[in-house]
């Protein structure tokens, strides 16, 4: 019991900012990476309240996101520059698996970013229960990570292939029934459909694309998974009235 609740600190030292034993938990972390939807519990309704606070408008819809990219430290939205990089270079797969991996950000990853940021908030100022998409969608987000990481194959050895190495693929079951209670959130049989949707085919479009384009997952596919799926989500709660 002690171990696991090591490992739910340290899945949030991971992902999150909070100094809870990332440095020297890390382990715990990989061992339990199905955790993860419960970071998206805590960064969901974590912007839920910011949202509540400034009555869901406009203004509350970039707060939201902003305190949501803040307790990320920024890692997912630099693995979704780094894939977009990566989606945008020209030439052989080792050109662009380079842009992938390479520190410098290109014009295809500040493009995809804007994209990915922009629909997101635009969807979130669009939709009737702003708080309640904000909670939904983090819990997605974190669902597809766990998934990725899951069924990825490593493009070579790092943060992904290691976590992958340290837990088993039936991970994504205890992850998905840690999300199932979004089901009681105030959202309608459409809605959940249309959420359902947006997730997989977000996922898939990520997976098939670094499988593809690269030849296999890393650390920052993991991150634009989870960026892109967050998006798709609040996208289709936008338009599924």
């Amino acid at each position: 019991m002690k171990g696991f609740f090591r490992s739910i600190a340290a899945t949030f030292g991971f992902c999150t900012i909070l100094p809870v034993g990332y440095d020297s938990d890390f382990d715990y972390y990989a061992r339990r990476y199905y955790l993860m939807p419960l970071v998206g519990y805590f960064i969901g309704c974590t912007a839920a309240g910011v949202s509540i606070i400034l009555q869901s408008t406009s203004f509350a819809a970039a707060a939201s996101i902003a305190v949501i990219m803040i307790l990320y430290g920024f890692n997912h939205l630099d693995g979704l520059l780094d894939f977009g990089d990566g989606l945008m270079a020209h030439g052989s797969r080792e050109k662009r698996i380079l842009a992938l991996t390479d520190r410098n950000v290109g014009a295809g990853g500040v493009g995809l970013a804007m994209i990915v940021i922009l629909l997101t908030y635009s969807g979130l100022s669009s939709v009737a229960a702003m708080p309640a998409t904000l909670i939904a969608a983090e819990l997605c987000a974190k669902f597809s990570q766990v998934a990725m990481i899951a069924f990825g194959k490593p493009l070579r050895e790092g943060i992904h292939s290691y976590v992958r190495s340290s837990g088993k693929s039936y991970y994504v079951i205890p992850a998905l029934l840690l999300c199932l209670p979004l089901v009681f959130l105030p959202f309608s049989f459409r809605e959940l459909s249309a959420m359902g949707v947006a997730l997989i085919i977000s996922w898939l479009f990520v997976y098939f694309a670094a499988t593809r384009l690269f030849g296999g997952v890393n650390g920052d596919v993991d991150g634009a998974a989870g960026e892109i799926t967050r998006m798709a989500v609040i996208a289709a709660l936008a338009l599924a009235v």
